[in-house]
């Protein structure tokens, strides 16, 4: 596969992030291309001829997930790139991934974690650089065109909720010659990927692009429409579970996990404080609606402002803010600095828990001078200012040390309380489950951490016609572990369909 001594020939580069200075001012994607051909080239020469190709496994390594979900065929498009056959390397891509030009944007790639060149260790391959290299020419290329089922079934299936896994999830059931409907209550089709996920990171053209390609094929979309319970977040038509059920063969919820983890400190009901979720959403609604003429969104401007929680949505505010003109960034985490080297409990192939800067951190570190995290802390309290808006974090430093199960846990630091200026803080403590009006709507019931009761595998729910994929089933979680999702349950909905499936 590729050049056997390409690994020891070729060090890992990667094309050079636009410049700081530049990228914050505006919410362009900050990424960019390789100019020659022969740069992408060199990078899938890389990919070693190793017997066991952990990169495509997805399988779990003594408790832990190593390699792709998808379990991309790596090694293979990566030899067609270094062949130069594009699009035979984009043929073989588009065999178990529906979109990679999301993957290859968003994705932390665990599947370079779990690189043999990490045995070495040396570098990984460049996996999710190659991958959207691919996919980015075949759109370019025009080799992007509808593919149209060869027969139709007949069958009706709705998809509820229009993210990555609801979107896989329709595109294969379309291919398989089913007549399905997404229903999504935004306004936008995409979910996450379109107001979770900040333009700078993934351009909403990108989705727009695939939406328009999937509907030419055949799927339907409806928008502003709000499934099952009542909870007050849509403005638009309201269809009972019971109507969507009789109207299809077969239903699938793939909502999300939706309910935002709050922080009930004193000071939490002041001016000033949001989900992090709303604060994104907002942000790219008025940029896609007015290029944000229409001040409908929550700002940053000027103000101090306080991110409480890590991760990927953490980065996003942290970027967010620093686009918007904040005055200064605090990223609040109460986990401890990861090492900069994997720790003995922590070998290859396993996702390697290490020190990262993305890019959020990286453009407050260069615009203030310092990185934005604070480790090992927490917040205590917020104080007030004029008119009832926060205008300061009271947060203390934390000690994890077990408690008496055995269990690690936070404990405080005498002594070590402050004060942090805060004209805006912003809640990124990840989701706990979906909604619970729709799970009811539908008859669904809730696991033990209030996700839709669905077995992996079989992804239906006790409701009979009713499956349940994403984040909706297994938790807060990656685009490419929804798009997986996507795909078992369109699987599993044509058997039950059909009698009989031949979807991947």
């Amino acid at each position: 596969m590729a050049k056997p001594t390409g690994f020891m020939e070729y060090e890992r580069v990667l094309p050079q992030d636009r410049p700081v200075a530049q990228r914050v001012e505006d919410w362009k994607e900050f990424h960019s291309a390789f100019g020659a051909e022969e740069e992408s080239r060199s990078q899938a020469a890389r990919c070693m001829d190793c017997g066991t190709p952990f990169c495509h496994s997805g399988l779990l390594y003594e408790g832990a997930v190593s390699g792709c979900p998808i379990h991309n065929l790596i090694p293979e498009w990566n030899d067609l790139a270094y062949r130069g056959l594009w699009l035979e390397a984009l043929a073989r891509l588009r065999l178990t991934n529906n979109f990679p030009e999301f993957t290859g944007r968003v994705c932390p790639a665990p599947c370079e974690g779990a690189c043999t060149l990490g045995s070495i260790p040396k570098p990984a391959v460049a996996i999710k650089h190659n991958e959207v290299t691919i996919i980015d020419r075949g759109w370019e290329e025009k080799r992007m065109q509808p593919s149209m089922p060869a027969s139709r079934t007949l069958k009706r299936v709705a998809v509820v909720g229009s993210g990555p896994s609801g979107l896989a999830c329709a595109d294969q059931l379309n291919q398989a010659g089913h007549e399905v409907t997404v229903y999504e209550r935004a306004d936008r089709v995409g979910g996450l990927l379109t107001y979770g996920i900040p333009n700078m990171k993934l351009d909403k053209k990108i989705v727009a692009r695939r939406v328009d390609l999937m509907a030419a094929e055949g799927v339907r979309f409806v928008t502003g429409v709000e499934v099952g319970g009542e909870n007050g977040r849509a403005k638009g038509t309201k269809v009972s579970a019971k109507e969507l059920l009789a109207k299809h063969d077969a239903v699938i919820l793939a909502c999300g996990s939706t309910r935002p983890r709050d922080l009930a400190i004193e000071g939490r009901d002041l001016g000033g404080i949001h989900f992090a979720v709303d604060y994104l959403a907002a942000n790219t609604k008025s940029l896609l609606d007015s290029d944000h003429a229409d001040g409908a969104f929550i700002s940053a401007e000027g103000r101090d402002v306080v991110i409480i929680g890590g991760g990927d949505t953490g980065t996003d505010c942290v970027g967010t803010a620093v686009r918007q003109g904040a005055k200064s960034v605090t990223q609040l985490e109460i986990m401890g600095r990861s090492p900069d080297t994997r720790a003995p409990g922590n070998p290859w192939p396993e996702w390697p828990r290490t020190f990262k800067t993305d890019y959020g951190q990286e453009e407050a570190t260069a615009l203030f001078g310092t990185d934005p995290r604070i480790f090992q802390v927490t917040a205590e309290r917020f104080l007030g200012g004029a008119e009832g808006r926060v205008s300061g974090v009271v947060v203390v430093d934390v000690e994890w040390k077990r408690d008496a199960k055995g269990r690690p846990a936070p404990q405080e630091v005498p002594g070590s309380e402050r004060t942090l200026s805060a004209g805006l803080v912003l809640i990124a403590m990840g989701f706990l489950g979906p909604e619970r009006g729709l799970l009811e709507a539908f008859g669904v019931e809730a696991d033990e951490r209030g996700n839709a009761k669905a077995a992996y595998g079989s992804f239906a729910t006790a409701a009979p016609g009713v499956f349940a994929a994403g984040d909706m089933r297994r938790g807060q979680s990656l685009v490419v572990w929804a798009i997986a999702e996507g795909r078992g349950a369109a699987r599993e909905v044509d058997r039950y369909l059909m009698g009989s499936t031949r979807l991947p």
